[in-house]
């Protein structure tokens, strides 16, 4: 999950799928990516900004 704060003030939380040792460069621009597809105003490209964590279950060793 990486969450974008927008120029509304609002944050976004997106889902980015993505490999375990995927770099949080990749998920924030994937992210990134869907946000400016759809409706809603600029979000910071600030990546540094974005806060990335794994959804789901947490694992069990």
């Amino acid at each position: 999950m990486v969450a974008l704060t927008a120029i509304d003030g609002r944050e976004y939380v997106y889902r980015v799928r993505a490999p375990r040792d995927a770099l949080p460069a990749d998920l924030f621009r994937a992210a990134l990516h869907c946000h400016d597809d759809g409706p809603h105003p600029g979000a910071s490209d600030h990546f540094d900004a974005a806060p990335i964590w794994r959804a789901g279950r947490p694992e069990h060793t």
